[in-house]
C-alpha cells in the first residue's frame, strides 16, 4: 500500500467508532423518547380509564343511596289499610307549643280497616333540626306495646316525654313514629306527627325566690311603721311639754277631796291625830284589854 492510503485507513479506523457511537447514542435517545412518550400516552389512557371508572362508581354509589332513601321512604309509609291519629292531652291542644321541662303526653289512635290483623310494635319520638329533619337533636325512649288489632277494630296507645329545659324559646322539629306489622310479616313505620313545634317556658306565678322577696318587703314595711310610730310618739311628748301624771293611790291625805263631807265630820277628822292603820290597830287592842 501507499503511505497515504495507510494514513487514510488509520484515520477512518479512529473516526468510525466515534461516528457509530454518536449516531447510536442519538438513536438510543430517540428510542427512549419514543418509549417515554408511549408510556405517557398509556398512563394518560389509564388515568382516563380510572377517572371513567371512578365516575361510574360514584354514579353507582349515588344510585345506591337514592335506592336506600327510596327504600326508607317506602318503609316509613304506613299501610293503606290502617289509619292513625294523634291527640295531645298534656298540654291540651294541637301540639305546636310544648312546655320546657314539663311532662308532655299524647294519645295515638290506630284503626284497622283491612282484613288482616295488625300488631302495634312500638312508638318513639325525637326532636329534629327544623331546617333538616335528618339531623337528630334529642331522642326519646321507644315504648314497646306488641298489641294486636283485629280487623275493623281500633286501639289507642299513650306516649309521654319531657322536653329539655335547654330548648326553651327554640323551634324544633318533632317526629313521632309508630312501628307496626301485619299478619304476613310486612313491617310499617308511620310518622303520625312530623311538624315544627315551639318549646315555651311557662310562667307559673310565684316561685320560692319571689315568695321570700315578698316576705322581706312585708317585714321591712312593718319595721318602718313601728319606727315611724315610735318617732311620732316621742316627738309629740317633747312638743307638748306636759308631765305624765302617775296614779299613786291615797297614800297622801292632803290629796284627798273632802269637800263632799259634812263640816262636823271634817272637824272630827281634823281633831283626830293622823295615825297609820297599824297604829290604830295597836291602840284598839290596847283599849280592849
Amino acid at each position: 500500500m501507499f503511505p497515504g492510503m495507510k494514513k487514510l485507513l488509520l484515520l477512518l479506523l479512529l473516526v468510525l467508532p466515534l461516528i457509530i457511537t454518536t449516531s447510536g447514542g442519538k438513536m438510543t435517545a430517540w428510542a427512549q423518547e419514543d418509549e417515554v412518550e408511549g408510556e405517557e400516552d398509556d398512563l394518560s389512557d389509564d388515568e382516563v380509564n380510572v377517572d371513567d371508572g371512578t365516575g361510574a362508581e360514584i354514579d353507582t354509589a349515588e344510585g345506591g343511596e337514592e335506592e336506600e332513601e327510596e327504600e326508607e321512604e317506602a318503609t316509613a309509609k304506613g299501610s293503606p289499610d290502617a289509619d292513625t291519629v294523634i291527640l295531645f292531652t298534656k298540654p291540651v291542644g294541637s301540639g305546636t307549643e310544648l312546655p320546657a321541662g314539663k311532662l308532655v303526653e299524647f294519645l295515638v289512635g290506630f284503626t284497622n280497616n283491612g282484613d288482616k290483623d295488625f300488631i302495634l310494635d312500638a312508638i318513639d319520638a325525637s326532636f329534629r333540626y327544623p331546617m333538616d329533619f335528618n339531623f337528630y337533636i334529642q331522642n326519646f325512649t321507644a315504648i314497646p306495646y306488641n298489641r294486636a288489632v283485629k280487623p275493623r277494630q281500633e286501639a289507642t296507645v299513650m306516649y309521654s316525654f319531657y322536653p329539655a329545659e335547654a330548648f326553651a324559646a327554640r323551634p324544633l322539629g318533632l317526629t313521632v313514629n309508630l312501628a307496626y306489622h301485619d299478619a304476613d310479616g310486612n313491617a310499617f313505620l308511620e310518622a303520625v306527627f312530623n311538624q315544627t313545634v315551639s318549646i315555651v317556658e311557662l310562667d307559673e306565678g310565684m316561685d320560692g325566690e319571689t315568695f321570700f322577696l315578698y316576705v322581706f318587703m312585708l317585714a321591712f314595711s312593718v319595721l318602718l311603721l313601728v319606727a315611724g310610730h315610735h318617732f311620732l310618739s316621742s316627738f309629740g311628748h317633747r312638743k307638748g311639754g306636759k308631765k305624765v301624771v302617775v296614779e299613786m293611790g291615797t297614800t297622801k291625805r292632803d290629796d284627798v277631796d273632802y269637800d263632799w263631807l259634812p263640816k262636823e265630820v271634817l272637824n272630827e277628822i281634823k281633831k283626830t291625830p293622823r295615825q297609820s292603820p297599824r297604829q290604830r290597830k295597836v291602840n284598839r287592842d290596847a283599849s280592849s284589854k
